[in-house]
């Protein structure tokens, strides 16, 4: 079993760790991404890279995509052991089946961490708090609300990601008598069209509804889209992920149903991700197997001060 350890204090950790002196060199990393077209994992790379320079400025560092093709991955793990890499940076495509890819690299001398997801067998796991994203989301809409109201929690894809998420949502609900869960059990498929087949469903079903929790931004885009269609207005909107179309929605007046995300900071979570890996490689155990970093909530109201995923993170 996993032993957790939430990372509250992680900003403090880089800031302490920006010089450090290691007695293994660090010369080349392979970092192994879901696809270089997201901009979620453009911003994992950028941060891996960042950190790594900040090692060895003439580290070699090599991201590509696996397009969510786990063979694809299991051959990019192959290349980056034949390649000799002293780390492995990676988001499983699947996290069981990448368990004996993982074994492999270990087995050549190589440090595995996962980041976003866990992986089995990997060395250490850098994710966002997911409970912590789900409650600070629909904490909220509670606020909002003023603790009464007939709300939905838009589910996803099973898995760790999005069922802690749920689990974060169901808990603040359940303290707020005054809060009817009308459902929490529809899959959005994570994507903008489950979001607004799924909320289009909601909405045709009941004629009242005062917020919806989405488990990331695209559902939560999808489903405003449904509202508009229907021409429902009113409707609180939240979701997690912090991401540049939720950020540009947060932004424009023609979508105010659209409140609030939780975000993650994909190009920390990649920094941290090598400094804790850098510190395996040289016999520094971490204190725990899966560090948890806090979500920030982004608001229509402090948007503007919002740093997002493609932001300049290097300076």
């Amino acid at each position: 079993m996993l032993k957790t350890i939430t990372l509250a204090g992680a900003a403090t950790a880089l800031a302490l760790s920006t010089a450090p002196t290691f007695a293994k060199e660090l010369k080349s990393i392979g970092v192994s991404l879901g696809s270089m077209g997201n901009p979620f994992f453009v911003a994992l790379s950028k941060g891996a890279e960042f950190e790594a320079k900040k090692t060895n400025p003439n580290v070699k560092v090599t991201a590509v995509g696996f397009e969510y093709d786990l063979g694809k991955q299991v051959t990019q793990i192959d290349n980056f052991i034949a390649a000799g890499v002293d780390l492995i940076l990676l988001n499983p495509g699947d996290p069981k089946a990448i368990g004996p890819a993982i074994k492999k690299a270990q087995a050549a001398g190589i440090v595995v961490v996962a980041v976003d997801t866990a992986a089995e067998g990997a060395d250490a796991t850098v994710t966002t708090n997911n409970v912590q994203a789900g409650e600070i989301s629909c904490q909220y809409i509670v606020d909002k609300l003023g603790g009464k109201g007939d709300v939905v929690i838009e589910n996803g894809p099973q898995v760790s990601a999005v069922i802690d998420r749920v689990v974060g949502c169901k808990n603040v609900f359940s303290k707020n008598a005054g809060i009817k869960v009308l459902s929490s059990d529809q899959d959005g498929k994570g994507s903008r069209e489950g979001g607004l087949t799924v909320a289009q469903g909601y909405l045709t079903r009941f004629p009242k509804i005062d917020a919806i929790f989405a488990i990331n931004d695209p559902q939560a885009i999808g489903t405003d889209l449904a509202a508009r269609q229907q021409n429902r207005s009113g409707i609180v909107i939240t979701a997690v992920d912090g991401a540049p179309d939720i950020e540009a929605a947060l932004k424009d007046p023609n979508s105010p149903q659209i409140q609030a995300s939780a975000s993650q900071d994909p190009f920390f979570m990649a920094r941290r991700a090598v400094q804790v890996g850098v510190g395996i490689l040289n016999g520094q155990k971490p204190a725990s197997t899966v560090e948890l970093l806090p979500s920030k909530l982004v608001t229509r109201d402090n948007v503007k001060d919002y740093k997002g995923w493609t932001s300049d993170r290097s300076q």
